[in-house]
């Protein structure tokens, strides 16, 4: 079977410009690779001026996708609108989690390395998208060539034991985070005890990881906790009623916090640690 070889072409020079690719985007969002996501709006005016090309949603999450779109190679100036934008709507909406997304027919070695640098404190996402031409026809290409997001594991795993200062180095407000709910829920369980892993830190009583901390960029850690199935609509409305998008799987729960969250929602998080007690008595 004779397999064709496809060259690529600039979208540009083929006659479309960056309204086309953001439309097409705009009515294909998973084209880009991030999963199940849903389109929210274009030319989203922003607070500071100028227009944030698309934002996209998770809804399983409600986590937030802006994504800014260019042609040609990558430039200085796109990548701080980018992060500009992330920016103004994670200050629109700072309980969601925020990704800033680039996507560039052409991303150099150089700026590569600049975004990769800045991936280590805002979660950015390159993707690079080539009109590939084959015989006659035209097909579009999307890669993702740098995405910061770890997929975090469920919390019970046993994992290698770090200590305080690997995390003091990787994460602080995980650490702060959990100090700040064992203050808060502390005298509800027996010895509880702040635990280091290497992929969260963990509110940990009597050997068994109750409460866990996932480290997300800009202060924020994602927070997970695990209900018994009959108390699952209740703790689902209590999160409802203070507005807080969470994501359920079976009968876990994660939501994104900071230690000034758990602070301000103490009662809030006695309610959810009395199941979580619960379920652990079970």
């Amino acid at each position: 079977m004779e397999i064709p070889i496809a060259t690529a072409v600039s979208i540009r020079e083929a006659g479309f410009d960056e309204y086309w690719l953001r439309d097409l985007i705009y009515e294909n969002p998973t084209c880009l690779g991030l999963g199940d996501i849903e389109s929210v709006s274009k030319e989203r005016i922003q607070s500071s001026g100028g227009r944030l090309d698309i934002l996209l949603k998770n809804p399983e999450d409600d986590s937030m996708y802006e994504v800014e779109i260019m042609l040609g190679e990558t430039d200085e100036s796109h990548i701080i609108r980018t992060i500009e934008y992330w920016d103004n709507e994670k200050r629109r909406w700072p309980q969601r989690q925020h990704y800033a997304v680039l996507v560039a027919e052409g991303i150099t070695r150089r700026f590569f390395n600049v975004i990769q640098l800045m991936s280590q404190t805002i979660p950015i996402i390159a993707v690079q998208v080539n009109l590939i031409e084959s015989a006659g026809q035209k097909s579009l290409h999307f890669s993702k060539i740098l995405d910061t997001y770890e997929e975090p594991d469920d919390g019970t795993s046993d994992g290698e034991i770090y200590d305080e200062t690997f995390w003091r180095k990787k994460a602080p407000w995980a650490i702060e985070a959990a100090r700040a709910l064992l203050e808060v829920v502390g005298d509800l369980f027996d010895s509880p005890t702040v635990r280091f892993v290497k992929n969260y830190v963990a509110f940990t009583v009597l050997g068994n990881n109750f409460f866990w901390f996932h480290k997300r960029s800009a202060g924020k850690s994602l927070f997970g906790f695990r209900i018994s199935d009959e108390h699952l609509d209740e703790v689902a409305q209590l999160l409802d009623v203070q507005n807080i998008s969470f994501v359920q799987k079976r009968n876990r729960f994660k939501f994104t916090c900071d230690a000034e969250f758990i602070q301000k929602n103490k009662e809030l998080l006695r309610q959810i640690a009395d199941f979580v007690k619960k379920a652990w008595q079970k």
